[in-house]
This record gives structure tokens, C-alpha cells and sequence, in this order.
């Protein structure tokens, strides 16, 4: 990267500009912003040591606990909510799993769309509804998950059914995770409201 000559500055279109060229109120601007993303910036990073540090002082804190019983735990899955000694704080650690369905889910939907053709007398139109809508594509042309697991809870006793809901099991596939920590605090009412780290929110 080119070091900028003393008494330039370089535009957004990669040009050379003399300072004495530039308007009180450009000078101003660019002051400001440069300013305050520098602060924003180390904002960043000291977020990301905070956070870094939390999920591993709550995952050492969670090994401790589980010794006290003489028990093991491997990796760090599984929530944890942990609250101060007065109840006035609490911390949540939430592991939320990413999720979607192998090729028998193929297998699935052909012999639940049997199921469906055979009961055209006699079912009921809202369980046929929510059939046909679990399948119908998001909006970024993806199965959505939640609908499909859904009909598991329908409850019927046709075999082709239940084969159709066991291979719906079989055919969810962990594709990754996501761990995120919230604190709250509570309120005169008794209500834990959230402590918010995020800009929009404070």
C-alpha cells in the first residue's frame, strides 16, 4: 500500500487531493468520521477479547461445577443460564445448532404425498394444509426446517406415515452451530430485561 504524500489526502476514487483544496466543511467531515471508527474500531476488538473471555470463563465454570459431582463433560455444548447470588443478574449461554435434511427427506415427502392421495376422503383440510405448506420453499428457495419437523407432531397411524416421519428423523443433519451469550438484568418489577451491547439497543 502506497504511503499518502504529506499534505494530501486520497478521495474514494483513489485520487491525490491537496488538504489546502479542501473545504473547512470536508476537512470537518472526514475528521469526525475518521475519529469516531477509530473509536468504534477498538469498541470492536475490546468486544470480541470480552466475549472471548466469557465463553471460556463459563465453559471452565461449567467443567468445575460438573466436578463437584465427580462427573466429566466433554466439549462445550448445552445451555447454560447462571444467575448472581442476590438473583438480581443472570447470564445465558445459548448453543443454537444449524440444521438440514440429507437425501431422505426425498423418501419422506414421496411416501407422505401417498398418504395424502389416499386420504382424499375423510381427512381433515387443516392437517392436508400444513402437510403441503412444510414442504414449500423459503423465500431463498430452501426447505424450511421448523415446517417439516413440524409434522412429526401430527399424529396418525398409517405405517407409510410413521416410516415417512422416521426417515424425517434420520434425515436431519447438523451443519453447523452458533453460540451466543446475553445477560440481563432485573428490573423493579421483577423482570430480567436485557443488558444491551449493541449500539441500536443501549
Amino acid at each position: 500500500m502506497n504511503a499518502i504524500p504529506k499534505g494530501y489526502l486520497e478521495d474514494r476514487n483513489g485520487h491525490l487531493v491537496p488538504e489546502s483544496q479542501l473545504k473547512p466543511i470536508d476537512r470537518a467531515r472526514d475528521e469526525l468520521v475518521i475519529e469516531k471508527i477509530t473509536r468504534a474500531l477498538a469498541l470492536r476488538n475490546l468486544l470480541r477479547e470480552f466475549k472471548r473471555g466469557v465463553f471460556n470463563d463459563i465453559a471452565a465454570f461449567v467443567q468445575l461445577s460438573a466436578e463437584q459431582y465427580g462427573a466429566r463433560i466433554g466439549g462445550d455444548k448445552g445451555n447454560v443460564t447462571l444467575f448472581s447470588f442476590d438473583g438480581r443478574y443472570k447470564i445465558i449461554r445459548a448453543i443454537q445448532d444449524t440444521i438440514a435434511f440429507d437425501e431422505r427427506l426425498q423418501a419422506a415427502k414421496a411416501l407422505i404425498d401417498e398418504c395424502v392421495s389416499d386420504w382424499t376422503e375423510g381427512v381433515r383440510m387443516e392437517p392436508r394444509a400444513i402437510i403441503n405448506n412444510a414442504f414449500r420453499l423459503d423465500k431463498s428457495g430452501n426447505i424450511r426446517t421448523e415446517a417439516v419437523l413440524e409434522l412429526r407432531k401430527l399424529d396418525f397411524d398409517d405405517p407409510r406415515w410413521l416410516e415417512a416421519m422416521e426417515a424425517i428423523s434420520d434425515a436431519v443433519t447438523v451443519v453447523g452451530s452458533k453460540t451466543y451469550v446475553r445477560f440481563y438484568e432485573r428490573d423493579e418489577r421483577g423482570q430480567y430485561q436485557p443488558i444491551s451491547l449493541d449500539v441500536a439497543g443501549v
